[in-house]
């Protein structure tokens, strides 16, 4: 298991610099209304409101239940969103210190952010702000600039610094996609799918149905899409891993595994894999949900790529990060199809699903 190590605080001026450009950022990308991110009240119905007192943000916090999914809200007494949970998923998004996130090996894009996604250790349902389990985890992570779910991802872009853990096990640093493909090209199958979180690390792992399974070796340092979620969420963040898409429970092994399986909760359903059936509204999906594409014919009724969505890029585009054989490994690049949800491109006409671990 890595190592759990707390950021060192930023230098005052740097963050002054970085507040600055976020608000700098946050006025430009409200002149465009069509690219901005959804009110959260355009959803509302009927919320109840919960007092909870003050706490250690300062003043007076409010609770609101939204539909849609359904959720709960945490506000400051001025209206400002602290953090969400939705009803059947364990992945919370928590306003923080504004970051900046960058990959100029492929990319000019840049994702200035105060969104940070954390697992909580228990699937949240109506009325769990009470209970005592939360209130140890909210107490422990608001505000905290521990690795999170975004941290973790940028962990294995182009250039990403390798790090190793207690055992010598590289667990992080610029990763691949998968080893070349001899009978695939440029465009058509370059790489091998099916590298996985262990492949990357190189060790064998027991998942909880007592299957073992052997990294192989041209797979090392290597992560297909959904290897890749599951190196995050999973293997870093301790989401329970199935072993296949059919044994156990947790998060299944191919993105169409995760699209169709049980866990979490969807934001987008799932209609079908035609064009037909491209969501018609993608408002919904909010920072850390998992996003699903169908990108192959070939794979018929698969879904066929899985990404994690992080909001909005410095354009004002929604944009997420997924493991590609284009760029080979993780990235928010532009080859192979631009990173964005909106509009109607390669990545954007595909979108077919979305869900909230």
């Amino acid at each position: 298991m890595p190592p759990k190590k707390k950021r060192p605080a930023l230098h005052a001026a740097t963050v002054l610099a970085l507040l600055a450009g976020s608000a700098f950022l946050t006025v430009e990308l409200r002149k465009d209304e069509q690219d901005k991110a959804p009110e959260v009240q355009a959803v509302t119905d009927s919320p109840g409101r919960l007092s909870n007192g003050a706490s250690a943000q300062g003043g007076k916090q409010t609770w609101e239940r939204l539909r849609n999914p359904d959720r709960s809200v945490l506000r400051t007494e001025g209206g400002k969103v602290l953090a969400t949970f939705t009803d059947g998923a364990r992945a919370a998004t928590l306003t923080g210190p504004s970051r900046t996130f960058t990959e100029p090996a492929n990319t000019k894009s840049r994702v200035v952010t105060e969104d940070w996604v954390r697992l909580m250790p228990e699937v949240w349902r109506k009325g769990a702000e009470k209970e005592k389990w939360f209130k140890d985890w909210y107490k422990q992570f608001a505000g905290s600039e521990e690795d999170d779910i975004f941290a973790m991802a940028f962990q294995y872009v182009e250039g990403a610094p390798v790090k190793k853990d207690d055992e010598g096990i590289a667990y992080r640093g610029d990763a691949n996609f998968g080893p070349l493909n001899p009978n695939g090209s440029a465009g058509n199958d370059l790489r091998e799918e099916q590298s996985d979180f262990y492949d990357y690390l190189g060790i064998p792992y027991t998942f909880r149905d007592g299957t073992t399974i052997q990294p192989e070796a041209k797979r090392a340092r290597a992560m297909d899409c959904s290897g890749f979620i599951r190196t995050v969420f999973g293997y870093r963040a301790r989401y329970p891993l199935m072993s296949s898409d059919t044994a156990g429970d947790g998060l299944p092994r191919t993105a169409n595994g995760m699209a169709r399986g049980k866990a979490g909760t969807e934001v987008i359903k799932l209609k079908g894999v035609g064009a037909a059936d491209r969501p018609k509204t993608i408002d919904v999906i909010q920072p850390g949900d998992l996003v699903f594409f169908k990108l192959d014919a070939r794979t018929k009724q698969r879904l066929d790529h899985v990404g994690i969505f992080l909001g909005h890029d410095a354009d004002g585009h929604k944009i997420f990060i997924s493991s590609r054989e284009e760029v080979n490994g993780p990235t928010i690049g532009d080859k192979g199809g631009t990173s964005r949800l909106d509009g109607n491109g390669y990545y954007a006409s595909t979108l077919r699903s979305a869900k909230r671990l």
